[in-house]
């Protein structure tokens, strides 16, 4: 029989709320304890669970019941988090962006280090099962080299509701932040060399929304491979139709009947009080797990249109699998459907904590990707191709 795994959680909000599924679906895991700000959630969390919560962060990585941290909370509070479960030896999942900053990024790395635990960076789209399909495809040989990658991803992210310092770039704000760590990720595990340069525009075109909706970026690798990501947030085309309707936590969408739902929804909040209570609705709460529940079939988790140029077959993963695109033919490497959404993250966190498995997602890891969302802000603002030291 498995062990379960003690984990504990700081921050119930959105993050919580999209990884909910999995803890609660996954006999390895087990939920032991949380700390919020907000006691209605915390209330409901201890209710639900039959576990421990707290006001404070640094109490809940005080608690010897705790063996790993899921550290959910807002960007700029993931150092001062990841420290403080370092010290108090517990191993660490910490969302992304991992930070705000390389120094931070470093800081985070040492203390993990020095306490001997294991620091893992996600949830990204990079976990999951059909880019790690495609991956390990990749490596077999059996397709080439890759040459070329393209990554394209449309939403409505900007015109979900955000606190205010989710519009401020210098705060975490915007889209390169918030999504490119997905794709960024996703490019990179695919791609399999280091990457050596960004060049890089954003958008930015919403006065209301006044932060980078939108970016289109070229990484060139060590190895003479490139890619091109493009990624918008303004809520009008949306990539999902791409993808036959199957949306990015694997749900299945309604073939675009609701268009227009996001920014029609948020044209009711008239305060800044009004967009926050917004948010907050579609965070842990209240209404405890139920609302994030999802019925009906899955399919993987994706993060829009992905095609791997390789020498002698284009690859596409796709919700099912990754679809071949040969020389002569074409065929479907299909998955079979997943029973637990995001199943993977508890595979290589369990494997960290309780195997002592390195991960693949580790804090080098994060801070490479952090490196290159960087790079691409950096670029669009002096309109330079920027050069990166940090990469694995």
């Amino acid at each position: 029989m498995t062990t379960p795994l003690n984990v504990g959680v700081i921050g119930l909000g959105r993050a919580f709320t999209l990884m909910l599924p999995t803890f609660a679906a996954d006999p390895r895991i087990a939920l032991v304890a949380a700390s919020d700000p907000r006691s209605e959630a915390r209330e409901r969390f201890a209710q639900e669970f039959g576990a421990k919560a707290y006001e404070d962060a640094e109490a809940l990585c005080a608690d010897p019941d705790v063996k790993v941290v899921y550290i959910a909370s807002p960007h700029q509070f993931h150092v001062a988090h990841v420290k403080a479960a370092a010290k108090h030896g517990k191993h660490i999942l910490v969302e992304k962006p991992m930070a705000l900053s390389i120094e931070d990024c470093k800081e985070m790395i040492v203390s993990a280090r020095q306490a001997n635990v294991r620091l893992l960076v996600g949830h990204s789209h990079s976990f999951d099962l059909p880019y790690l399909r495609a991956r390990a495809m990749i490596k077999s040989g059996a397709y080439g080299h890759v040459r070329m990658i393209n990554a394209m991803n449309f939403t409505d992210f900007l015109y979900r509701p955000r606190r205010p310092e989710e519009l401020n770039t210098a705060q975490g704000g915007g889209v390169v932040f918030s999504q490119a760590a997905h794709q960024v990720d996703i490019v990179r595990l695919l791609a399999g060399a280091k990457a050596a340069s960004v060049r890089a525009f954003t958008g930015n075109w919403d006065a209301a929304r006044n932060t980078e909706g939108a970016y289109s970026a070229q990484i060139k690798f060590d190895d003479g491979s490139f890619a091109s990501l493009t990624y918008s947030g303004y809520a009008h085309f949306d990539t999902d139709e791409f993808m036959g309707w199957w949306g990015e936590l694997g749900q299945g969408r309604d073939g675009g009947v609701t268009y227009g739902r996001a920014r029609a929804n948020l044209q009711k909040a008239t305060s800044i009080a009004d967009e926050i209570a917004m948010k907050n609705a579609r965070a842990y709460g209240p209404s405890g797990r139920d609302a994030f529940q999802t019925g009906g079939e899955l399919s993987y988790n994706h993060f829009g249109l992905v095609v791997v140029s390789c020498e002698r077959a284009d690859l596409r993963p796709t919700p099912q699998g990754v679809m071949v695109y040969g020389d002569k033919t074409r065929h479907l490497d299909e998955l079979p459907s997943p029973k637990i959404p995001r199943a993977e993250v508890v595979d290589e966190l369990y494997a960290a904590a309780m195997l002592a498995t390195a991960p693949l997602h580790s804090g080098e890891w994060g801070l490479a990707t952090l490196e290159i969302c960087l790079a691409i802000l950096e670029a669009a603002r002096t309109g330079q191709e920027v050069k990166l030291s940090h990469q694995v």
